[in-house]
Formats: structure tokens, C-alpha cells, sequence
């Protein structure tokens, strides 16, 4: 989990690890002794970055897709709960009573408790749950007179079985990461990329220092990029409670 300032820590600690090896590698081998002796690498860098480009941009991606992936299915299950709470007005009195009573709490519990509790990486098995199976209960059980009321609760049970299914798929996506050997690909692929174009660039001090300035900055911003959206609940860009919130207000606007 990454916070704002950590990535500009990283930012800036890859910028100077890549200037330093600069230095250093013109210390040890200079740039006439390099280009005197290895003149026709750009072909072979042309390769190297183009490999790297593809995979980081595959994989940038990916996870981006994930992350809307997880926007959407928490905007998708507050707008279930509010379904289930609009359709609890076709219920008989008691039983509509609890079930809106309940859907207010589960609104109120999924932010003090769900959200809290994935952004520090945990799957939530508190408030919400017991509020899921109070409201199966409470539907389960009601005794409907009316074709109208029948024709609510069974509308009510279907947006609750989505409601319950949306939120498992909410605690699988907050597990969700890139395997290990993807992140092994792209920080070597990284390294490799600049160290080559560290060694072996333009002739011209300042450009060649300007390649590597801007290519190791592009590179950590993907890599930091991929790091902040492989989890969507966690750190600064993270899937927010706004969908929740919004739930909320229209829940209380309507009693």
C-alpha cells in the first residue's frame, strides 16, 4: 500500500539511483572509450525498450481495467441495496420497517467498517455480514397478503441476492493481485531499459542526460502506476465509498 508520499519518495530515489549510475559508469568507462568500441547498439535498445513498453503498457492495462472493474461493482451494490430499500414499501408494515432499518444500517456499516477495514488490506467479517443475513431473514419470512406484496418480495429477494453476491465480489477484488513473476518482468525489464540507455545514449553530455532523466521518470511513474491500481482499496488511488454515501442520503431523504 503506497501513500502519496511514498511515491514521490520513489520517484526521487529511482531518478538519483539512475544519475548516479551515470556518473559512475562515465567514471569507469567513458564515453569515448564505450562508443569506440561497441558505435552500433541503437538497433539493440530500439528492441530492448520496445519489449518493456509493451509489456508495462499490457500490464498498466490490466490493472486499470481491475480498478473500474471494482468501481463499478461497489456503484453497483449500493444501487441494489437502495433497490431493496425502495421495494421494502410494497412489504406489510413490520417487516418493512426492519427491512428499511436495516438497509440503512448495512449503508452506515459498509463505511465505518467495510472500508476501513479493506483499505488496510482485511477482509471485512463484521457489521455488514450480520446485516446481509438479518435482511435474508427478514425477507425469508415475510407473510404477504397481496399479489402486490408478494410481487415485492420476490423483486426485493432477487436485488438482495445481488446485493450479496456483489459484495463477495467486492472482498475477492480487494484480494486480487499481479503474480510475483509479472512484477519480476517489469522491474527487470525496468533496470535493463535504463541501465542500456544509461551506458550507451547520445554522445552529447546534456541529451544523453536528458534521455535518462526522462526515461527513468516514465518508467517509475508506470511501474508506481500499475503498484497503486494492483490495489483498488488501498493506498491514495483507491475505490472510494462515494456510491455508499450517495445510497445513504437518499435512504434518509425518503423517511
Amino acid at each position: 500500500m503506497l501513500s502519496l508520499t511514498d511515491n514521490i519518495v520513489l520517484v526521487v530515489a529511482a531518478m538519483a539511483c539512475s544519475l548516479l549510475f551515470g556518473v559512475l559508469i562515465n567514471r569507469i568507462w567513458p564515453a569515448e572509450v564505450r562508443y569506440a568500441a561497441e558505435d552500433l547498439v541503437g538497433w539493440q535498445l530500439n528492441v530492448l525498450a520496445t519489449v518493456h513498453a509493451v509489456i508495462l503498457g499490457f500490464m498498466l492495462y490490466t490493472v486499470w481495467t481491475t480498478f473500474t472493474a471494482a468501481q463499478l461493482n461497489a456503484d453497483l451494490e449500493a444501487n441494489a441495496l437502495t433497490n431493496v430499500y425502495q421495494l421494502s414499501a410494497g412489504l406489510p408494515a413490520a417487516p418493512r420497517a426492519q427491512l428499511e432499518e436495516l438497509a440503512r444500517s448495512y449503508a452506515s456499516s459498509v463505511q465505518r467498517e467495510d472500508w476501513p477495514e479493506l483499505a488496510r488490506g482485511k477482509i471485512p467479517d463484521g457489521g455488514s455480514h450480520r446485516i446481509n443475513q438479518l435482511m435474508w431473514r427478514v425477507l425469508t419470512t415475510v407473510k404477504t397478503t397481496t399479489p402486490s406484496e408478494s410481487i415485492a418480495q420476490d423483486h426485493a429477494l432477487s436485488e438482495l441476492s445481488t446485493l450479496t453476491q456483489l459484495r463477495r465480489t467486492r472482498f475477492l477484488q480487494s484480494t486480487e493481485r499481479l503474480p510475483g513473476i509479472f512484477w519480476c518482468v517489469l522491474l527487470v525489464g525496468g533496470v535493463l531499459t535504463i541501465m542500456s540507455v544509461t551506458v550507451f545514449g547520445s554522445r552529447n553530455y546534456r541529451v544523453h542526460f536528458f534521455q535518462v532523466f526522462s526515461l527513468t521518470l516514465l518508467i517509475t511513474l508506470a511501474l508506481l502506476a500499475i503498484a497503486d491500481l494492483d490495489r483498488p482499496y488501498q493506498g491514495w488511488v483507491h475505490v472510494d465509498d462515494h456510491a455508499f454515501q450517495r445510497a445513504d442520503r437518499a435512504m434518509h431523504e425518503t423517511d
